[in-house]
């Protein structure tokens, strides 16, 4: 008898769940009891379901279905306390997953509040996960070490859900007991996979239990899934990688910015329909004597005038491969105040886990500390 051909249970949303428990002549509430193992208790096997008998456990088997876990294959620990794991998928392909913990009164990624009381032994009080949402990356960002990779493929809707629930487990973290953020700020363009990323903030927000308010994604400027993103009932915050000015250094930095150029750009932004206290988050890498000057700050006031928004601006975590240069702090200083001394709630974006190619734009896959 040929072997059954293997399918992963992680990335099934409950109706589907319901259509195959339908199929194997179990009751309906057996999808629930499935949904909630899969995504609630984060099981590794179909054995651990205790809930289900034992001879249903079995069929899934005899059928193929595996719970689809991805493996964690090395994980590198900053002096930060930062964890970049080398997440490992069912093909051999693999993507890099970050684990950024904080103490009370620290940042934890996008719209994180500080002031809660410190959890007793953890030495943190909340964290983040940043994820990866392809392996590789097809925009091509030319101070970004994931766009070296290209792009090879887009990860499935339980391939991203997967990251999250290995690090959790590796971290023994239960949200929403436990605060945990997540930044879809990883490895590729979410909004170049995006039935897959939406489908797996469902689930993360019904499932695993960590609440849409601290989500957040970041795009390069996709701008017809802006739109898109805007009308989903379940959405993240949404953060827009910036960085550049004008149109001719936009292009030269992003090549994205030829197809949709600063003026189409902007105008997603301002149609797009924050809720009540919610701001658009624009992302700005500075770049030495690139992107970084005042007169640069003077177009980003321009640029956003009008905007419900604050800006993180990030120097340039370097890597081998990347001609760009790290600014000096005192221009980093200057180009924030020029922004908020015109009215802009820009903020200073601390690297984490930059020794160990863990920051933002240092992705790709390293297999060494």
């Amino acid at each position: 008898m040929p072997e059954a051909k293997q399918s992963a249970l992680l990335g099934l949303s409950l109706q589907e769940l319901s259509s195959l428990v339908e199929e194997a002549g179990e009751p309906p509430y057996r999808a629930r009891q499935l949904f909630e193992a899969l995504y609630g208790d984060r099981v590794e096997s179909a054995e651990q379901i205790s809930t289900l008998p034992q001879e249903f456990r079995r069929e899934l088997g005899q059928k193929g279905f595996t719970v689809g876990l991805p493996d964690i294959e090395k994980k590198f620990v900053a002096v930060d306390g930062t964890v970049r794991y080398l997440v490992a998928f069912a093909d051999g392909q693999s993507v890099e997953t970050v684990w950024m913990p904080e103490g009370d009164g620290g940042e934890a990624g996008d719209g994180s509040e500080a002031g809660e009381l410190e959890r007793p032994g953890r030495g943190w009080d909340r964290a983040t996960v940043c994820v990866s949402s392809q392996v590789g990356c097809a925009v091509d960002c030319q101070f970004c070490l994931t766009a070296l990779l290209g792009v090879k493929r887009n990860l499935t809707a339980g391939e991203i859900v997967g990251q999250v629930c290995a690090v959790l487990n590796h971290q023994r973290v239960s949200p929403p007991e436990e605060r945990v953020n997540l930044v879809f700020m990883g490895m590729g363009e979410p909004f170049l996979n995006y039935d897959n990323f939406v489908k797996a903030v469902r689930l993360l927000v019904e499932g695993v239990g960590i609440p849409e308010s601290r989500m957040t994604v970041s795009t390069a400027g996709i701008v017809p899934r802006i739109y898109e993103f805007g009308a989903e009932p379940v959405r993240p915050k949404l953060a827009i990688s910036l960085n550049a000015s004008n149109d001719e250094l936009r292009t030269r930095l992003m090549p994205l910015n030829r197809k949709w150029n600063l003026e189409k750009l902007m105008a997603a932004a301002r149609d797009f329909p924050l809720r009540n206290r919610e701001r658009l988050t624009f992302e700005y890498v500075l770049l030495d004597d690139v992107n970084d000057s005042a007169q640069n700050a003077r177009e980003v006031v321009d640029l956003i005038r009008g905007v419900r928004a604050k800006v993180n601006l990030i120097a340039l975590n370097p890597g081998p491969g990347i001609s760009f240069r790290t600014p000096e702090e005192e221009r980093v200083l200057q180009f924030q105040k020029i922004l908020v001394s015109a009215g802009v709630p820009t903020f200073i974006r601390r690297p984490r886990g930059r020794d160990i190619y863990a920051a933002c734009g240092q992705l790709k896959r390293t297999v060494e500390e």
